[in-house]
Formats: structure tokens, sequence, C-alpha cells
């Protein structure tokens, strides 16, 4: 089999050209920059090539890359897909995706797929994969795909675009825009290095998760914020939040405080049996680090 990647050179495409290869697949990557996907083949030992023409001649098409430019790409490789080849995506947003894709590629089998994951991933196993199939060809060929990953370990959820960007503005939209704001928060405090000294395993986990989406590609974050259908209503909603439980510490409230939080923690003990195990998981994650 061989697969060609549009935007090798980026983050998840030269992870998904590894995992490719280690695999034993023959692997293209495919992109703009000679200078970039030259110095990517080298490192990777996989071929390269600056015309989009070049996905005539692969088995799998998959496409790796920022949103913003994801349907000028499909446009451009659209004329040299065939019936027999499958052409995936990759990206953290599925409806819009999914949607240039059935516009402009009237040739080949098309499923939107979501590794939830980043490039720090040492393999798939135990990692989520969503599938967005779309019709009843795509739900055939979502089975596929499935078998394969889970055969590997990998664990996998099939739902709409929508479904699933509904889904990513909590679970990546919500949760990176938390980070983004108590990074920012956090920038404005002093004595920070000497906080981090002394801090306690809770900070320290806020810390790693601030750290972990601050220190990424800004303009990757900046276009998913941008691009998640429904974000911005879940932002003032925790906005709304934020001042509710600010002003019961401000009126120094302690008993709605704690009427609030125990209310809070029955919903989520009715929602995960391991609820209980959280103050161990964080000290393990904190041990890990």
């Amino acid at each position: 089999m061989k697969v060609a990647i549009i935007g090798g050179t980026g983050k998840m495409g030269r992870w998904f050209a590894r995992f490719l290869l280690d695999e034993g697949r023959e692997v293209v990557l495919i992109g703009r920059n000679r200078a970039k996907l030259e110095e990517a083949g080298r490192r990777l030992g996989a071929a390269v090539n600056t015309d989009t023409e070049a996905v005539k001649d692969a088995d799998v098409v998959l496409i790796s890359v920022p949103v913003d430019h994801f349907e000028k790409v499909v446009e451009q490789i659209s004329p040299h897909t065939g019936s027999k080849q499958i052409i995936l995506d990759v990206t953290s947003v599925k409806a819009l995706p999914v949607e240039a894709m059935h516009h402009h590629i009237k040739e080949g089998w098309i499923l939107g797929t979501h590794p939830v994951f980043g490039p720090g991933a040492r393999g798939i196993a135990n990692h989520n994969f969503v599938l967005t199939p779309t019709n009843q060809a795509e739900s055939a060929l979502a089975e596929r795909v499935k078998e394969y990953l889970e055969a590997r370990k990998a664990r996998v959820h099939l739902m709409t675009p929508q479904e699933h960007d509904d889904m990513m503005a909590v679970i990546l939209g919500l949760a990176h825009y938390i980070a983004i704001v108590s990074a920012d928060s956090l920038t404005g405090f002093k004595k920070l290095k000497e906080m981090e000294a002394i801090g306690g395993i809770t900070y320290k986990v806020l810390l790693t998760l601030v750290e972990s989406v601050i220190s990424e590609d800004a303009e990757f974050y900046a276009s998913l914020q941008m691009s998640l259908p429904g974000l911005p209503q879940i932002q003032k909603s925790f906005q709304k939040s934020c001042r509710e439980w600010a002003e019961l510490v401000e009126k120094k409230d302690r008993a709605e405080f704690a009427r609030r939080m125990k209310a809070i923690r029955g919903k989520l003990e009715t929602n995960n049996p391991d609820f209980g195990k959280a103050y161990d998981n964080m000290y393990k994650i904190a041990q890990g680090l």
C-alpha cells in the first residue's frame, strides 16, 4: 500500500509518516516547501514530491493540513484522485473538512477522521480515534478502518461530523481556552518560579496543562478556537460560571459554595463510576512528570 501524506512536514503529518513506515507502508510526503520536504524525507526515509498530481499514484491519500487551508488543498488535489483511492483527513474539526471533500472530490472513498492525540504519542494503543462517515459507502469504509485501528489497540468511535464538532467544542475548545486564560492570569503574578518550586500536586498539574498548550503552535490553537462551531456559547457559559463562583468567594458565602460543590460532585459521580480515583490519578500523573 502506498500512502500520500499532504502536509507531511507538519508535526502530525510526520507522526503518521513514521507510523505508516513502521507498518511497512510506502509513504510519499507532498507539500510546497522543497527544503522542508527533503529534510523530513531524509529523517523519515520517505519519498517526497512538491507536485500535488503525485497523489494519483497513491492507494490512500491522508490530508494533514490546517483547517484554514483545507478546502484549497482539497480543491488542488481533486483532479488527480481516482475511484479506487481512499481519501482521509486528520483535522481536529470535521463538519467543514468533510463538506469540502464531498464538494470537490468526485472520485474515491472519503472518510473524515480525527486522531484525538498529539504528535507526542508513542503509538495508537489506548488512544482515541473518531471516524465520521456520512453515508453507507463511508460507513463500510469506517468499519474497515475501525477494524485496522482496533487490531492495534486503539479506541475507535463513530459519529456524525456535527456530533464530533459539538463534543470537540468542549473536549478541545473549552480545555484549551481554560489553559490559555489560566496562563494569561498566571503571567500577571510575581514569583512564578518560586511558586512552581513550592507548589503542590494540583498546581503542578495545572501548570503542566498550561505550558503544554502555550508551548505549542499559536496559529494552530487560534485556528481551532475560531473553527469549532458552538464554542463561543460554551465559553460564555464558562465565563458566567466563573463570575458566579467569584461572587460566592467575594461575599464569603461558605454555605452556598459548599452546597454547589457537593451538588456538582454528585453529578460527576453519577457519570463516572471511577470518580473517587481522580485524586490518586492526579498524583500518578504528577509522578510521571
